[in-house]
């Protein structure tokens, strides 16, 4: 995947002022601390004045802007928006979407590749040495040690946009699952919920996992072997003892407190660290802030999730806590025996990301998938302004990034690989479909299944997968808010859109794009006039 530098002119002024000014201080420091100095005949000009120094930058960034600006005023629209697109410039003054859209994403959507890359490597060293103090430290839960102690495995694994390259604005939030290794009398039987007809739909995406004897145990001895494990880490369901993942999570941020204080010390020249608990609906946070020996360039304070997760085979883990399932808040009551402590969330990070690299590797150069799924990120943030916060919590629960992204794979895996008409000149059109395609499955004309879960899944693009997963039942995953929620994001959805030259005039880039707001006979093709 090539990635593209270009001059970020408001991180560029700034150090060059700042530079200049600093030699010019140091030059008449120098200059003045000299023994031998001479004076100057009165009126004359002892230096080369800071002023004027300042002026002449000031005057080089203005026009500098001004020909960036005259650049966009007159670039022309692509042939698409010439003819048939509902957004073309009706006047000769109005900038195409395209230019728009471009405009919008360099200055803030796209995320700086050095930042990034500065950001994922300091969380990358941070969480390395936490984790191995962790491993080292042993447990210190229920059972302190030995052979049916849970303890780290020792390694991380980075998911989350951050890594798929397309987190969209600040390189702030991370999440990284810690794996779990078992004891080794200790299996695993996990089931999928998918197929209980009495449980609500926000639960077909949670798994189970009752504990059995691994092969060649017996199973006497392996029950009362093992016994101190289950009393401390296991629920009873049905009759048999389940992992907890509350329990397991509770074990996982005590465990992760005590690991903390032990690198505590050693981070101190780097950074500060501090970790917040997240109780038994999320899971801990760990917050990383800048020291002032840090990075000069990249002085951010970051957010990393750790998840414990426990691994299933094939780069397919569950973890803790499942997903929250439904906009209302904690787990209610089930029905059949089940607890909602005994529920985990399945995690194909891995293989998402496999098949988002397979999808580019077969791509034409110049595709811009990702270019499509940040951008739709950030039409969803624009859709959130102006809400009140518990609506804006519900827009964001129903069109969460893990929903937009399913609907770029849906789009993508429905045409094939390699997929036509993904080139930088049909930009505003792929974004089109894929706000359609996003509005059908919010008015149930489609359905958007989970993309790996279930027998028609993408198992085939990105190799194979555990059997629990290819026979579990498909999930959709906007089954979880009822049918009011849903219309009425989709109706914000195509007021979002109908609105967007407007907002992206208001919000993004220069300001010498927002001269004027577009006509209000401006509506893109392919959506009714009236909403749902």
């Amino acid at each position: 995947m090539s990635v593209h530098y270009t001059l970020n002119l408001r991180v560029f002024w700034p150090l060059v002022t700042g530079l200049c000014t600093a030699l010019v201080c140091l030059y008449h420091v120098l200059r003045g601390s000299g023994g031998a100095r001479t004076e100057a005949p009165e009126g004359a000009d002892g230096g080369f004045p800071l002023l004027k120094v300042a002026v002449l930058l000031l005057l080089g960034y203005i026009l500098l802007r001004c020909r960036h600006a005259v650049r966009q005023r007159f670039l022309p629209g692509s042939p698409r928006l010439g003819g048939h697109s509902a957004f073309s410039p009706r006047h000769l003054g109005e900038p195409s979407l395209d230019i728009l859209l471009e405009s919008y994403y360099e200055h803030e959507v796209r995320l700086s590749p050095h930042v990034l890359g500065h950001s994922k490597a300091h969380v990358s060293r941070i969480v390395g040495e936490l984790v191995r103090a962790g491993r080292a430290r042993g447990s210190p839960g229920p059972i302190p040690g030995g052979a049916l102690a849970l303890a780290f495995r020792g390694d991380f694994i980075q998911v989350g946009s951050a890594y798929e390259q397309h987190k969209i604005r600040r390189p702030d939030g991370f999440d990284v699952l810690v794996p779990l290794r078992l004891p080794p009398l200790v299996a695993l039987e996990p089931r999928s919920l998918g197929a209980e007809p009495a449980l609500a739909p926000a639960f077909h995406g949670c798994f189970v996992c009752a504990l059995k004897a691994p092969p060649g145990a017996s199973g006497g001895h392996w029950l009362r072997d093992c016994k101190a494990f289950a009393d401390g880490f296991c629920v009873d369901v049905r009759g048999r003892r389940h992992l907890s993942a509350t329990l397991v999570l509770r074990w996982f941020q005590s465990h992760l407190q005590r690991s903390l204080a032990t690198v505590r010390y050693s981070l101190e020249g780097r950074c500060r660290v501090s970790l917040t608990p997240g109780g038994l609906e999320q899971p801990p946070t760990l917050h990383v802030l800048p020291c002032r020996t840090d990075y000069g360039c990249c002085r951010l304070s970051m957010a990393v999730r750790l998840i414990p997760a426990v691994h299933l085979g094939d780069s397919v883990f569950l973890v803790a806590p499942p997903p929250p399932p439904s906009p209302v808040g904690p787990l209610s009551e089930l029905p059949g025996g089940l607890r909602a402590d005994a529920l985990w969330g399945v995690n194909t990070a891995r293989q998402e990301q496999k098949l988002l690299s397979w999808l580019q590797e077969r791509a034409p150069p110049g595709a811009c998938y990702l270019k499509c799924l940040q951008l739709l990120k950030a039409l969803r943030d624009l859709g959130a302004r102006g809400l009140d916060p518990t609506a804006a919590t519900q827009w964001g629960r129903i069109l969460s990034s893990y929903v937009l992204k399913t609907v770029l794979l849906a789009a993508l895996l429905r045409q094939g690989a390699p997929a036509q008409g993904w080139d930088e000149a049909h930009l505003g059109e792929r974004l089109e479909e894929l706000v359609q395609l996003l509005r059908d499955c919010l008015l149930r004309r489609r359905t958007l299944f989970h993309c790996l879960l279930g027998p028609g899944g993408a198992a085939a693009e990105v190799g194979p997968l555990p059997k629990v997963l290819r026979e579990a039942t498909p999930v959709d995953l906007l089954a979880t808010f009822d049918r009011q929620a849903r219309e009425l994001a989709a109706a914000r959805l195509l007021s979002t859109w109908r609105r967007l030259p407007q907002l992206l005039r208001a919000y993004g880039g220069p300001r010498y794009l927002a001269r004027c707001p577009p006509p209000r006979n401006q509506r893109p093709q392919g959506f009714p006039e009236d909403e749902p």
